[in-house]
Order: structure tokens, then C-alpha cells, then sequence
């Protein structure tokens, strides 16, 4: 986790403190809606808002106190969803204070936000309980206990007791990237709420001898025909020598034996295999994706790949548990998951439609 937080690319001795670009998310611990409600309009996901509480806005307020306080931090993208808010800041110039700090200062006003909003619910709460002799305590005490801000005689707790998360950005494409995610959540959102079956955490989809975890289309495990995608070594390296054409040929068959109507099954490691997968995507291909890690909770895919799995055109499957401390890929594990891919295959190409449906956990 350490490695998270040493980021070589700031100045000497400015360490959280220089120029930089930062990535900022604060999340309701409970994720219940405390910040705003999800509109829909027309049922258009794309026409998606959110509809701000009180202590929504002080939220966003807040953020901008902080930059009346320190003028070098500059808002670029912010976003405020139902159980959290992300915001992209650009600080212009070395500050005194590191950004940590600042943001630090940042969740202690939030913080207090919280603590009016939770002694709010409580009065509430108290004032329902006396004054209806407990004719309606029910219904108030099972708000109290849903909302995570009131206990017994409604003592308050607070609402944002987890630190914001900061990620600096600093790769090439990082902050564009990141921006449109910030600005795509609420169509996001509401397209997991019109369509919750594709991004439903699957456990245990059962694949011949071994069992997988999934987001996504498991309808796509009774497609008739599937071809695992794995660029050998042996191509890559013919290749650097000047001999392309078993790579370009490979690649190709992939490609074409996919727009016949064949499902393609991969963890697509390689720079060869992620494009084949860049124009399986392109093309609205339909394809299996092998992850080296599970699904957390509110997991969904990003960008193209999460425009793939609301169509019902991806399937991701996971042999292991989610593992927040996981950083990268082992070798390991990229043979292991090839391994599964051509397994996979082997195993549905051999079975009828009838027998997936077993193996789905279907009766």
C-alpha cells in the first residue's frame, strides 16, 4: 500500500506540496443516498442528474471555501453522486501546507456538515417519538436505523467518518481520462439502475471444474462457437525481427472468426492482444474478459468496457477474490488465466447449450 503514496515525478523536497493534478473522492461510509437523489429523465441514462440535498451542497460548498483559503488550488471537474463526490483539482503552485493537509481541513468541514445533518435526523427522530406516543416510532426508528445516523433514543453518529481519498495524476492521458469519468457518473449510474442484471456481482458461475465470479452478460457462455485470444511469445519476438506476418495474420483471424459470430476469451495482457480487443470493442463484438482480480462492492467496469457490458456484449470473469492491496499482474498469473482462457473454450465448444445452462446454476 506504501507504494501508492511514493510518487517520483513531484520536485525535491515539494512532496504532496508542488504543482499538480489530484484526484479527490469522498464517500457516505453507510452508501446510502445522504447527498442527492438520481433522476432519470425519459428513462435516457444520458439525461441523467442529480438532485443535490442540503448536506449535498454543503458538500460542493466546502470545496470551494477550500479554495478561498488557498488560491493555488483550482477546481478542474467535480461531481456529486447520491453516496459520494469526486473532484479533479489542479494545484497551480508549491503551497506552504501540503495537499493532504489541505484536504484534511477540507473533511473536518464536511465533517461538521455531517454532524448538523445526523443531530437533524435525531431531533426528528425525538420530536416524532414524543409527540405521537410511539404511534409512529416504528416507521421513524426503522429510518433512524436504515439512515446510519441515529441509534437508540437518537443519538447521533457521524455521517463521514472514512478520510477522502487522494490519487495524484500524472501519466500522459491520466487527467482526461479522469475527468470524463468524474462527468460520466451519473449516466453510469443510471444505467446500472435501468439495466442492474449486467452489472450484478455473479458469484460462483460454475465452468467445468472450476468456479468464477462475473459481471456482466452470462448469456454469452451459451454463444455456439468460442476461440481464445493468446499472441505467443514466439510471434511478438518473429516480429521485432522484421517477420510480421504471423502476428498480423494471427491477429486478423481473431478478428474475422469474431465478426462470424465466435465469443473470444481472454485476459488480453498484451499490448497485440489489447488491441484486438480495442476493435472487438469498436466493432460491438461480443467477448469473455479474464480478470486477475475480483469484484468489490459497487464494482463496474470503466469506460468502453462498461459501455460493452450494459449492451450485454461482455462477460468478466474472475477465478480469485478481490484484493484492494493489488497492484499489479503477476507472470504467474497471466499464464494461469491464458490457461483458463483455452480451457474455457475447450470446455463450451464441447457442450450443449442445455449443459451451460447446468453450469450456470440453472435448474
Amino acid at each position: 500500500m506504501a507504494g501508492r503514496e511514493e510518487w517520483q515525478w513531484q520536485e525535491p523536497g515539494t512532496a504532496w506540496r508542488g504543482v499538480g493534478v489530484y484526484h479527490v473522492t469522498l464517500t457516505v461510509p453507510s452508501r446510502e443516498p445522504l447527498l442527492g437523489t438520481l433522476v432519470i429523465q425519459e428513462g435516457d441514462p444520458s439525461k441523467a442528474q442529480i438532485e443535490r440535498t442540503a448536506l449535498g451542497n454543503a458538500v460542493v460548498n466546502e470545496l470551494y471555501v477550500m479554495c478561498r483559503h488557498y488560491p493555488a488550488i483550482r477546481i478542474l471537474q467535480f461531481c456529486l453522486m447520491p453516496d459520494h463526490f469526486h473532484a479533479v483539482i489542479h494545484v497551480t503552485q508549491v503551497m506552504e501546507t501540503s495537499i493532504r493537509s489541505v484536504i484534511r481541513g477540507y473533511w473536518q468541514g464536511v465533517k461538521k456538515h455531517g454532524r448538523a445533518y445526523s443531530l437533524s435526523v435525531a431531533a426528528e427522530f425525538n420530536s416524532a417519538t414524543t409527540n405521537e406516543e410511539g404511534k409512529n416510532s416504528g416507521t421513524t426508528g426503522e429510518r433512524g436505523k436504515n439512515s446510519g445516523t441515529t441509534g437508540e433514543g437518537g443519538y447521533p453518529f457521524p455521517v463521514f467518518t472514512e478520510r477522502p481519498f487522494i490519487r495524484p495524476l500524472s501519466r500522459r492521458g491520466q487527467l482526461h481520462t479522469m475527468i470524463r469519468y468524474v462527468q460520466m457518473n451519473p449516466q453510469r449510474l443510471a444505467t446500472k439502475r435501468l439495466k442492474p442484471g449486467f452489472f450484478r456481482v455473479q458469484k460462483d458461475i460454475e465452468i467445468g471444474d472450476r468456479k468464477y465470479d462475473g459481471v456482466g452478460n452470462v448469456t454469452l457462455l451459451i454463444a455456439e462457437h468460442f476461440e481464445p485470444v493468446h499472441v505467443r511469445s514466439v510471434m511478438v519476438k518473429a516480429a521485432e525481427q522484421g517477420d510480421t506476418e504471423p502476428l498480423r495474420n494471427y491477429m486478423n483471424g481473431c478478428v474475422l472468426a469474431a465478426r462470424k459470430g465466435v465469443v473470444m476469451v481472454s485476459p488480453f495482457i498484451s499490448p497485440q492482444e489489447k488491441q484486438v480487443m480495442q476493435v472487438l470493442l469498436q466493432e460491438e463484438r461480443p467477448f469473455v474478459l479474464l480478470t486477475d482480480n475480483g469484484f468489490r462492492d459497487y464494482y463496474k467496469p470503466a469506460d468502453a468496457l462498461f459501455d460493452a457490458c450494459a449492451a450485454g456484449r461482455l462477460l468478466i470473469l474472475s477465478p480469485w477474490p478481490y484484493d484492494e492491496g493489488k497492484l499489479h499482474i503477476s507472470r504467474s498469473e497471466c499464464v494461469a488465466l491464458n490457461a483458463m482462457a483455452e480451457e474455457i473454450c475447450k470446455y463450451l465448444n464441447g457442450m450443449t447449450q442445455g449443459a451451460v445452462h447446468v453450469c450456470q446454476g440453472e435448474t
